[in-house]
């Protein structure tokens, strides 16, 4: 099980580090639209950052955790708007 949930992180590690490179802030610059998109992809960015640390210090669950919520930022951002996103393969919801 704990050889299960290691690779489950580091995937969803990649995942989530993928997805940022991919996702685009959509809104007009300078709008309060775009201020949210900046936010979001602050947050998920954020998250990543978070993940690896916990990740070094071999805590998978808050590492899983965090990965987990750092895309979710960025699904949902994609889903209102806020980002450009592919809209084919394992990336995005959309």
């Amino acid at each position: 099980m704990a050889a299960e949930l290691e690779e489950k992180t580091d995937r969803y590690g990649e995942l989530l580090a993928e997805a940022l490179a991919e996702a685009e802030v959509a809104p007009p610059e300078g709008t309060p639209m775009a201020d949210a998109a900046d936010e979001c992809y602050e947050m998920a960015r954020s998250y990543l950052e978070d993940g690896r640390h916990f990740r070094e210090d071999d805590d998978l669950v808050n590492a899983l955790a965090s990965f987990s919520y750092g895309h979710a930022w960025l699904d949902a951002g994609a889903r209102v708007g806020l980002f450009d996103v592919p809209t084919e393969g394992h990336l995005f919801t959309v």
